[in-house]
């Protein structure tokens, strides 16, 4: 059976379940993407979709093709074909459509009986579709002309009626939307996996001291917990970025057709109501021709990517010889071809690396938007692969990410060795100064001259006698040693988040309480 990073490693790609809420006001039950479907991102171009072509299939008549006298070349077709990685958007395409149907119906543009037999073709279609018979075609071009062609091949003419008032260029975008509402559902559920996973480790790992960093030199003791818990806090902002997107993004197209919108008296809101939308787009131009969803979208897979990058960057060096503060478990690490010895931290390096893969998919869609004139252009089918590769990434990410906290262990007589180098108390042992009554800054300079003297003699601060702390300033006093060595200075932190331990202790049981972990 393959596992979680087997699968991340090759490729990345993670299919992910349909949100439960937001499906009041929609048409029918189950309009959404059930759990056991399942909305598929794979964007596979390995496969030949000519091959999926009947050898001796007729050359048919391009739904647009009333003004032309010849047939797409070959090239050209091929070219421009998008239906090999756009019929990742067939349910939201036959959501939109079904949508779209009824409002028609009801506005008195179609009848009531046309109106049901494309309702139940679309289903059959979504049915074949789901079960793997459905025959795409590349001559058709992208997946909105190969499900209206296949509809019409179901129920014949009534099918030839559902592009009223409607053009691909609004429909796509619609497609888009809701997909996309759908993806930050799934990546929000993923974050708060991660969250769980970090917040149960720091619960395993109460009381831990190890060093804290600045500029890659130790600087502070810290608790493990306390950083464990930047990482949930860091995912926090991040699924608030996501969520924000989503409620921008929440408003529906359908009915801006090609841009200027149409002469038919259609109704706009009855369609974004029954799709789950906010309201209607005001504008219908604005509607067809941006993509500013999509790019806050990567955006937030951006900073997502860079966070869990920094994660993977600081596990991969721990887990090095040359830290030695963590060991992952076999079940989540590789080895190598040729050196015996070696158990490599693999899938951070991997979420460390694709972090590179999401920052790029952002890069190729500002720049694919920037130099657009209104409305739309074709260019814009080029926004598709990064959206769907990027999503498929950062969720390979999380929850790589998140199998991998939960396999690690932390070597506590490894890292408790490690503490005394450093220096880490001199801020706390400032602090005490501070509170003798000497400014700051003098402070500051006595300790420095105490880790001098520290250097020299090849000792820590707590292993100087108060005599020669006296020499460096008089106002040291007995009480100075209840400020050296890490655990001291941990118990002296009390300010409002900081890695005191009543303080972690209280950022802890936040957390519990948020992620619903009490017992």
């Amino acid at each position: 059976m393959q596992t979680l990073f087997q699968s991340f490693a090759s490729s990345s790609l993670l299919g992910w379940a349909h949100s439960k809420h937001r499906t009041q006001g929609r048409l029918f039950s189950g309009i959404g993407v059930p759990q056991s479907h399942k909305i598929s991102c794979v964007l596979d171009r390995t496969h030949d979709m000519s091959q999926e072509l009947n050898a001796d299939a007729q050359k048919e008549m391009k739904l647009w093709g009333g003004r032309f006298e010849q047939s797409v070349t070959a090239t050209v077709e091929k070219f421009s074909e998008s239906v090999s990685f756009d019929k990742t958007l067939y349910k939201h395409d036959i959501m939109g459509s079904i949508a779209h149907a009824s409002m028609l119906a009801a506005q008195g543009l179609m009848t009531a009986a046309d109106r049901d037999m494309i309702i139940k073709g679309l289903k059959e279609i979504e049915r074949q579709i789901d079960s793997g018979d459905f025959l795409w075609r590349t001559d058709r071009e992208d997946v909105h002309m190969n499900i209206e062609a296949a509809l019409t091949d179901v129920i014949g003419e009534p099918a030839k009626k559902l592009h009223t008032a409607r053009s691909r260029n609004d429909q796509v975008v619609t497609d888009l939307r809701l997909w996309c509402r759908d993806a930050i559902d799934t990546i929000l559920l993923s974050i708060k996996h991660l969250q769980v996973a970090l917040v149960r480790l720091a619960l395993k790992n109460e009381g831990l001291i190890v060093p804290g960093y600045t500029h890659l030199q130790r600087a502070q003791p810290v608790l493990l917990q306390h950083l464990l818990l930047a990482y949930v806090e860091q995912l926090e902002r991040d699924a608030g970025r996501y969520l924000d997107c989503q409620e921008r993004l929440n408003f529906s197209p359908l009915g801006a057709c090609a841009l200027a919108g149409t002469g038919l008296p259609i109704d706009r809101f009855m369609t974004a109501k029954a799709l789950g939308f906010t309201a209607p787009m005001r504008n219908s131009i604005d509607a067809v021709a941006d993509r500013d969803f999509v790019l806050e979208f990567l955006s937030a897979n951006s900073i997502t990517a860079v966070h869990l990058s920094r994660l993977g960057e600081e596990w991969v060096l721990w887990a090095s010889e040359e830290f030695g503060f963590l060991t992952p478990s076999d079940s989540v690490s590789t080895g190598s071809s040729i050196m015996p010895q070696k158990k490599n931290p693999d899938p951070m390096e991997l979420v460390r690396g694709k972090s590179a893969r999401v920052i790029g998919s952002l890069a190729t869609l500002l720049v694919l938007c920037k130099g657009l004139p209104h409305a739309y252009n074709r260019d814009l089918q080029e926004d598709k692969e990064p959206l769907f590769d990027s999503v498929n990434t950062i969720i390979g990410m999380l929850e790589v990410t998140a199998e991998f906290a939960q396999n690690i262990s932390f070597n506590h007589d490894r890292i408790q060795s490690a503490l005394p180098a450093g220096h880490l108390d001199a801020t706390t042992l400032a602090d005490y100064l501070v509170k003798k009554g000497l400014a700051f800054r003098t402070s500051h300079e006595i300790v420095g001259k105490s880790v001098a003297v520290c250097l020299t003699k090849g000792c820590q601060l707590l292993e100087l006698n108060l005599d020669e702390l006296r020499s460096i300033n008089p106002v040291f006093e007995d009480d100075v040693y209840d400020y050296l060595g890490v655990d001291n200075s941990v118990k002296k932190f009390c300010s409002y988040g900081s890695t005191g331990a009543a303080c972690v202790a209280e950022q802890l049981d936040f957390w519990v309480a948020k992620l619903n972990l009490k017992e």
